[in-house]
C-alpha cells in the first residue's frame, strides 16, 4: 500500500510539474509571438524561430522531469514535438502570426498532456513489473 501511494504521488508531481510548465510557456509563447511576429514576414519568421527554442526547452525539461519513469517513450514524444515545430516554422513564414499562435499553443498543450499520461501509464507499467 505504501509503495502505491509514493508511486501515485510521484505521478502527481510529475503531472502538475508538466503542466505548470506547459501553461507557462504557452503565455511566454503567446505574448512573444504576438508581440514581434504580427509587424512583418521577416520578424514572423524570428518569432518562429523564437517559440521553436522555447518549447524545445520545454521538451528537454519535460524529459529530465520524466526520464526516470520511462525514457523511450519520452524521446518519442519529444521527437514529434519537434517535428511538429518545424511545421509551425514552415506555416509562421506564410500564414498569418495568430494562426501560429494558435499551433503552437496547441501544440505545447497537447505535447505537455501526452507527456504527463505517458508518465502515469509508465509509473503504473513499473508498478506492475
Amino acid at each position: 500500500v505504501v509503495v502505491v501511494e509514493a508511486a501515485v504521488a510521484s505521478v502527481v508531481v510529475v503531472v502538475v510539474v508538466i503542466v505548470v510548465v506547459e501553461v507557462v510557456v504557452a503565455v511566454v509563447v503567446v505574448v512573444v509571438v504576438s508581440s514581434i511576429c504580427c509587424s512583418s514576414s521577416s520578424s514572423r519568421t524570428a518569432a518562429a524561430v523564437v517559440v521553436v527554442v522555447i518549447v524545445v526547452v520545454v521538451v528537454v525539461v519535460v524529459v529530465v522531469v520524466v526520464v526516470v519513469v520511462v525514457v523511450v517513450v519520452v524521446v518519442v514524444i519529444a521527437a514529434v514535438v519537434v517535428i511538429l515545430l518545424v511545421i509551425v516554422v514552415v506555416i509562421a513564414a506564410v500564414v498569418d502570426c495568430i494562426v501560429v499562435v494558435v499551433v503552437v499553443v496547441v501544440i505545447v498543450v497537447v505535447g505537455g498532456a501526452v507527456t504527463a499520461a505517458a508518465a502515469v501509464v509508465a509509473e503504473k507499467i513499473v508498478q506492475v513489473k
